[in-house]
């Protein structure tokens, strides 16, 4: 196996175009950015970019300024990815990078898939073979065009594996690195001093609070949905503090349906960083969210989490005792309560779990594949001609 470092010194500046074009793209990438150094090249669409929030990311975590493309932002899903992919098809032909990476299940994502295979540019799918099996998800239709384009799917565990293969992916395409979330949340994580000091300020008790988030469209664009979130939410808020970083979508879903004197009950803050967010979520004596990641970073934190959505595409935080999946509605309390009565022997029992989507090296391991990947693809290239005196 390539070592990290001889990868990355065998890899030219430049040479790996990374798309994004979200928040949580640009999390669980950061620890593989830092990794490729000058080889990467990071474009970001501007799917959801503003400077408070992406901004705010990416001087967190230490990335370069990408490529940012125009228009993107706050389109339909068909212009998303119309705007995005000609934007990409003619960087991609002014500069053709050596491989393309793209990461998930974003329009974003989907539009570097689409630009690659145009170009006929080796592509890397990172968190590969995530499957909802629910139709009416957009972002279940993106991650398996995404997976049918890619010449490298790096999945994060063998039943995202055993996915890919039962839809005819070859297995040698296929490569279980595990996910890059677990060194994004150990890399962002405050230590236990910084963490004291954010309780504090917030005047919270350790494992005596409830962080709840809610932004997709199933739970804010449905007003009944929304307003069922924020009941059995209020109701919590009865019990012990219930802190919500609110999304600005969310806020003014809320408004818009009436519901101000449910948001009243509830603590709530405005968008916060990625390292503070992680900090709340550690000493939380339970989340509530309906968030793909969140999913996968309670498993890092070892705490409980209550999805609220439909269905689910990371199926191994359930397995695993992590996380159970309900309904909005009623179901939501009932989940929380039972959770939280659970105490500190639950949270012992967490924090003694491993997390399902493997160790803290996965960047390495998409490192080696990428230079194996960019390698294999110089050696096939002839030699350009000689250029007329």
């Amino acid at each position: 196996m390539i070592t990290t470092a001889a990868a990355t010194h065998q890899l030219p500046a430049g040479s790996v175009a990374i798309v994004l074009g979200t928040r949580p793209e640009l999390v669980k990438l950061a620890p593989l950015v830092r990794l490729l150094g000058p080889a990467a090249r990071l474009i970001h669409t501007g799917q959801h970019y503003d400077d408070s929030l992406s901004g705010r990311f990416l001087a967190e975590l230490g990335l370069p300024e990408p490529t940012l493309l125009d228009g993107v932002g706050g389109q339909a899903r068909a212009v998303q990815i119309s705007v995005a992919l000609g934007q990409l098809d003619a960087e991609f032909a002014a500069r053709p990078p050596r491989a393309v990476v793209v990461q998930g299940d974003t329009n974003a994502a989907l539009s570097g898939a689409l630009a690659a295979n145009a170009r006929d540019i080796p592509l890397v799918h990172i968190e590969a073979g995530l499957r909802s099996h629910d139709r009416a998800m957009p972002e279940e239709h993106n991650r398996v065009l995404i997976d049918q384009l890619s010449d490298v799917l790096c999945a994060a565990t063998e039943d995202n594996r055993a996915n890919l293969v039962a839809e005819s992916i070859p297995a040698e395409r296929i490569a279980v690195t595990g996910n890059t979330v677990v060194a994004a949340v150990h890399d962002a994580l405050p230590g236990p001093a910084e963490r004291a000091e954010l309780l504090a300020a917030h005047g919270l008790t350790p494992d005596a609070y409830v962080l709840a988030t809610v932004h997709r469209p199933e739970n804010t664009d449905d007003p009944a949905a929304l307003r069922a979130v924020l009941t059995e939410l209020a109701a919590l808020a009865e019990q012990l503090p219930v802190l919500v970083p609110l999304h600005p979508r969310t806020r003014a879903r809320a408004e818009a349906a009436g519901l101000d004197a449910l948001l009243a009950p509830l603590t709530l803050l405005p968008p916060i960083g990625y390292g503070e967010f992680l900090a709340l979520a550690r000493h939380a004596a339970l989340l509530v969210s309906d968030s793909g990641g969140v999913q996968e970073e309670v498993t890092v934190l070892g705490r409980p989490l209550v999805v609220v959505r439909r269905s689910t595409e990371r199926p191994e935080a359930m397995a695993a005792g992590f996380a159970e999946l309900v309904d909005a509605g009623p179901a939501v309390g009932h989940a929380a309560r039972r959770r939280l009565a659970e105490g500190r022997a639950g949270l012992h029992r967490l924090a003694a779990t491993p997390s399902p989507f493997g160790d803290a090296a996965a960047s390495e391991r998409i490192v080696a594949l990428l230079t194996e990947l960019v390698a294999d693809g110089a050696a096939e290239r002839p030699d350009p001609l000689p250029t007329a005196a």
